[in-house]
């Protein structure tokens, strides 16, 4: 009897009761293009708060090549089957590299907000900025749409998600816009500090 409740006990110990799941929305950055699926960041931000401790989160690449704003209420839609607790929203680039209006964009990325609001979805919103090629107004605008909508639904907020790679060759694949490597443990590196306090 006694070595059945000892065997009883060491099973259910080695069950995790609160699994968490996180969804990483994105594009080829988060896909990453270029990468093995295990170097991109979503795996390395996996894997960071897994040795922190938080073994229970289990994060899922949902990066989809060439996806826009658009795209992030019908994805978002069928990836809530799988019944997540957080999703990351990490859209918008490729909006700005056409050269989309930002109003539109803005417009698509509240409408998935609401979307997982409505779910009982936690939102984090992960921010982009524009090359300056784009014109001051232009980059501006699209930078300012992510901080409005962090602050009107109230959001835990990263501000730039390719900061510190963006721009550098060093962290980037040869096309200049996806990082390499190097770049997306960085990008890693700032997902993890601006949300190992919150997760």
């Amino acid at each position: 009897m006694r070595t059945l409740i000892v065997t009883f006990l060491l099973f259910f110990s080695s069950v995790s009761f609160a699994q968490k799941k996180l969804i990483i929305l994105g594009d080829s950055i988060t896909e990453g293009y270029g990468v093995s699926k295990e170097a991109a960041y979503p795996a390395i931000f996996e894997k960071k708060l897994h040795d922190a401790g938080k073994k229970e989160w289990t994060i899922v690449n949902a990066g989809v090549s060439g996806s826009t704003t658009a795209s992030g209420i019908s994805r978002m839609k069928w990836l809530f089957k799988t019944k997540p607790d957080v999703v990351f929203l990490a859209l918008g680039a490729n909006d700005g590299l056409r050269g989309l209006k930002v109003e539109e964009s803005q417009k698509n990325l509240a409408t998935a907000i609401e979307y997982a609001q409505k779910e009982k979805v936690q939102v984090i919103l992960g921010g982009l900025y524009m090359p300056p090629n784009y014109g001051k107004d232009y980059t501006d605008k699209f930078a300012k749409m992510y901080e409005d909508l962090a602050k009107r639904y109230k959001l835990t907020f990263i501000p730039f998600i390719l900061d510190k790679v963006a721009g550098n060759p060093k962290y980037n694949l040869a096309d200049g816009i996806h990082p390499n490597e190097e770049g997306h443990k960085i990008i890693a590196d700032t997902i993890f500090n601006a949300l190992k306090g919150k997760l």
